[in-house]
Order: C-alpha cells, then structure tokens, then sequence
C-alpha cells in the first residue's frame, strides 16, 4: 500500500497531477478503484479529487498497516480491532493448552497475545478510558487462566508473575522513547519535540521539558503531550541514565513503586 499526504487549501489537484504524469512516464498503472482519500481534519471541505480523469471515492476509514485510521483520528475502533485479535489467539491457547502453569501461559500470553495490544501503540494509545479497560481485560483473563491465581485480584496477579499493567507498559514505552529522544540516539531530533525548561529551582530530576498550553483536548493524547508531566515526575537518577539500558532498569524500579 502506498500514500500520499499533504495539506490541502487549494482545489489544484498539483501532487496528484505530478504523480499521473510519473505514472505514464514509467508505465505504471494505478488501479484506481482501490485508490481511497481519506479527509482528516476539523472543519475539512472535503474536496473531490480525480487521478488521472477518474474521480477517487472518499472513504471515512482506512486500514494501513494493519491499523484502523478514520477522519477524525479516533483510536475507539483500533482498540476494540486489537482487543479481538489478541481474544482470539487466548481463546485458541485456552482451548488446545492443556497446563495452565505459569511456565506455560506466561510465555504464550507474551509471545502470541501482548503483541496484538501493542503493535504501533505509540500511534494509536487508547484516548478514552473504556478503551483503556477494553485492552486491560485481555490481560487480567490471561492472568485468571494460571492455576493457583484465580483468586487473587488483578494487581495481586500481576505483583505475582512481575508484570506491569498494559497502561503502565505504554507510559514505560513512551518514557524509553522520549529518553531517547532527549537523550539518546535522536537526541537533535528531540530538540524540535520538546523544549528544555528552564529554571533556577533546584527540586525535580534536572532536566525537566516544557509543557505547551493547547486548544483541543484531543491534543493532550498526543505522544509530546502526554508523556511531559511523567518525564518531568522522573526521579534524578532516573534521567541522568549514562544509557538506554541503565534508564530502562532504574525506569522500572521506579514505576515498580507506582500504583
């Protein structure tokens, strides 16, 4: 699958016009009824385009890459699509596994479940908290299913098998991402991501970023948003990390201590 994207604020249809002409110019054929525009965007016209003389249908959803992105870039349907996904393949190991020890529920649930909830979560995170849930009840039946924890609750189940919460797993990926980025190997990128506070207050880990005030509330799901108040709740010895995996190994032990 291929895209082009762009801000449009003309009915001049320049790329795709540009791109016909590559096409002819190289023998390649777009089959033109699989082509799709997606709008995005508040306050979109939602244009017409045509590629070619033919005009392409609008579609208020696409699939791309295996995830589930509709014109008001709500994740609602992404989460219950992964949440189904990951049910089924439980369901399988639930029906043909016959041990329910730790030994073997645990890497099944890790290696051939967890990934369906977490393919390119940074994209698509839960925004809503029944979201939130819809993905959080997959793990607590897993858990349910070894023996000896049933009657334990979800965080007791958890504290047993040394497993962090799927919600406490996305801001653990987020802070790996933005140590990176502020940090690490991205760190010139980082630069144009956040913006170093500064302050002459000696509390807090020393290396605090700014929080930007916005308009829309959809706007505080956004990675650069919502990962700045934990960054900035990090302990000292967190940030200051001589590397990605000494911050990954004290990242822990201090979200260890977090309900």
């Amino acid at each position: 699958m291929n895209e082009l994207c762009g801000v449009v604020d003309t009915l001049e249809e320049r790329d795709l016009d540009r791109l016909e002409r590559w096409a002819r110019a190289n023998c390649v054929k777009f089959n033109k009824a699989k082509c799709k525009v997606l709008h995005v965007g508040r306050g979109n016209p939602k244009h017409n385009y045509s590629l070619g003389g033919e005009w392409i249908e609008s579609s208020p959803e696409e699939k791309d890459l295996g995830l589930l992105i509709d014109e008001n870039l709500n994740m609602s349907w992404q989460c219950a699509l992964a949440a189904q996904k990951a049910n089924r393949v439980l369901g399988c190991i639930k029906r043909s596994v016959t041990s329910r020890s730790r030994d073997v529920i645990l890497p099944l649930y890790s290696t051939l479940v967890r990934p369906h909830l977490e393919y390119c979560i940074h994209l698509w995170g839960p925004q809503y908290r029944r979201d939130m849930e819809l993905l959080e009840r997959v793990q607590r039946r897993a858990t349910k299913l070894i023996r000896g924890l049933q009657h334990l609750s979800y965080e007791d189940r958890l504290r047993e098998l040394g497993l962090f919460s799927l919600e406490k797993r996305r801001l653990r990926g987020d802070l790996i991402v933005a140590f990176q980025y502020l940090k690490g190997a991205y760190r010139k990128d980082g630069e144009g991501l956040f913006i170093r506070e500064c302050s002459d207050r000696t509390r807090g880990n020393g290396f605090k970023v700014k929080e930007d005030r916005f308009r829309l509330g959809v706007r505080k799901k956004f990675f650069t948003v919502r990962v700045v108040r934990p960054w900035n709740r990090l302990p000292r010895e967190v940030v200051e990390a001589p590397s990605l995996e000494v911050f990954k190994a004290r990242l822990d032990d201090a979200l260890g201590n977090v309900v």
